[in-house]
């Protein structure tokens, strides 16, 4: 089987051999060229031709962003992975690169030993290179992006199995690759005020979580986004996202619904985790709970779904078709925990739907909410 071809950009000699050590050393995967920034790297795409390209963010001559629009411009499949400084400023432009047509983004680690340091940006890159090179991989040789990682134990809620709720109290949705720009396509379908609050896990390091919040705060959108901070309150309107590192989890304390963070074990190998903020959201709101699992690789949400399921939450979980990896979707609907699977742009329009039934006066209905049929 021919291999992946991988150009290597990026203005650090030291981080050109890094990336094309990394690329190397999977038996799948070739490094067939490096560029110092990104009109060498234009030039170069011609000469050798590449199935995929890592391209640096901060440049000299030409910087990722501006390689990036120049090169949709030619070549608007061609898969681009971000290399992203772990600053502010590195997660802002990460995010722009985005929603400007980049496939994806990895973070170069800080303050670990070179060894840790390459090792954690290699655990990053290559599975994502085979993703979005899968068709130049055979069955066999093609990685299992949702095979079952090893389940975290189920803790019960503690309250009763109960009929599918009418009344919503609060959104919570967990995403992981490709969830940037889902987020954004669903909040900028979302212009109607949002009666509840929104809780959301997005699979993201510290600073780019902050980013993302600032990111979809401009949106043309009803809603308002914080990164969670310890004790915050939320509040109807409101959407609270995990910070990169820290679970979040949601508790009562009096009239007040509080942020709470903690930096327990990672879960499916994710800090934050989505199970473990759905695991915390029945006690609070008991079946008034709609969660929703949008595109991303792996199973996190699986056990959570199974609580929030168990007491008479909905659920909505994207389709495959419009997903960029259907794994966390795929074992909702697996698993038989989906009430509905809704194409991304249909998310939003479900979402009010849903929220804003009966919430008029308060009222808790039994009338039963109209729904595309499970697809």
């Amino acid at each position: 089987m021919p291999k992946i071809r991988v150009l290597v950009v990026d203005d650090s000699a030291m981080m050109r051999k890094v990336l094309s050590e990394i690329v190397n050393s999977d038996p799948q995967c070739t490094a067939v060229g490096v560029a110092a920034h990104g009109r060498i790297a234009l030039a170069k795409i011609p000469q050798v031709n590449p199935d995929l390209i890592t391209l640096d963010v901060e440049m000299p001559e030409m910087d990722g962003m501006t390689t990036l629009l120049e090169l949709r411009k030619t070549y608007p499949k061609l898969p681009v992975i971000m290399v992203s400084n772990f600053t502010e400023a590195g997660a802002a432009v990460t995010l722009k690169a985005l929603s400007n047509g980049a496939t994806d983004y990895v973070s170069k680690p800080t303050g670990d030993s070179a060894a840790e340091a390459t090792n954690s940006l290699r655990e990053q890159l290559i599975p994502k290179i085979k993703l979005y090179c899968k068709h130049l991989l055979s069955r066999e040789e093609t990685p299992s992006l949702a095979a079952p990682a090893p389940r975290a134990p189920r803790v019960p809620s503690g309250l009763p199995a109960a009929k599918k709720c009418s009344r919503v109290d609060v959104v919570c949705i967990g995403v992981s690759t490709g969830g940037p720009n889902a987020l954004n396509e669903v909040f900028s379908n979302v212009l109607q005020p949002v009666p509840v609050p929104i809780v959301i896990v997005q699979h993201m390091p510290p600073v780019f979580t902050r980013a993302l919040a600032d990111r979809l705060n401009t949106v043309k959108s009803s809603v308002q986004f914080h990164e969670g901070e310890e004790g915050m309150e939320i509040e109807k309107g409101h959407a609270y996202i995990a910070p990169g590192g820290k679970h979040m989890e949601v508790r009562r304390e009096g009239v007040r619904v509080v942020l709470r963070l903690h930096e327990g074990p990672p879960e499916n190998s994710c800090r934050p985790a989505v199970d473990v903020m759905f695991r915390s959201i029945p006690a609070v709101y008991g079946a008034n709970i709609l969660a929703v699992i949008l595109t991303g690789m792996g199973q996190d949400g699986l056990n959570g779904c199974e609580v929030i399921a168990e007491v008479g939450g909905r659920i909505i979980a994207q389709d495959e078709a419009s997903s960029v990896v259907w794994g966390m979707p795929s074992f909702i609907v697996k698993g038989g925990f989906a009430d509905h699977v809704l194409p991304l742009d249909e998310v939003a329009a479900r979402i009010l739907q849903i929220t804003r039934l009966n919430r008029e006066r308060g009222a808790v209905s039994s009338a039963p909410l109209s729904s595309t049929p499970i697809r």
